[in-house]
């Protein structure tokens, strides 16, 4: 069983290595997190889909428990990162939920970003939906920790970057 595991690993070590990714989102911050910036890859495999994430110029935490740190994270259904004064992501739309699961289990819930005095680096594996399925939606990035609990978006806070996730 360890030897499968560790198999897999060198799989996807290999991928994020040497293999381009089926879609990407560029994602950028609102005008109040100007240097905010990041991207979201998105690999087809014969598990489900991996996400890797890299960002930068979050929001530092402060503090002994650095407070303000944990981001979520999220796929929404809408095609644009467009909106008004008050929610410069407006047009980002719901979290992309086909399903109509409740929160937390719609597809594009995904894990938190945890970031590391501005930097955030992650990767996952999720069987939720297929790259097929995202293009043209959106990546947001929220300015609190999702709950989990609270319908129907986990009171994330306001949406701080987003990006549309394209086809390669």
């Amino acid at each position: 069983m360890e030897l499968n595991h560790v198999q897999n690993l060198g799989h996807v070590a290999d991928m994020i290595l040497h293999k381009s990714p089926d879609a990407l989102a560029i994602v950028k911050g609102s005008s109040a997190y100007p240097n905010l910036m990041g991207t979201v890859s998105f690999f087809n495999t014969s598990s489900g889909v991996l996400i890797l994430a890299d960002f930068k110029g979050l929001p530092a935490g402060t503090g002994t428990c650095r407070g303000g740190s944990i981001f979520a994270f999220h796929i929404h259904e809408g095609g644009s990162c467009t909106g008004t004064a008050q929610d410069p992501f407006a047009n980002a739309g719901g979290h992309y939920n086909p399903g109509n699961c409740p929160h937390p289990y719609h597809a594009g819930d995904m894990q938190p970003l945890f970031g590391n005095n501005g930097t955030a680096w992650m990767a996952f594996l999720t069987d939720r939906f297929k790259v097929s399925e995202i293009i043209g939606k959106t990546v947001i990035v929220h300015a609190s920790p999702d709950d989990f609990t609270t319908q129907p978006s986990g009171n994330a806070g306001a949406k701080i970057a987003c990006g549309v996730i394209e086809a390669i």
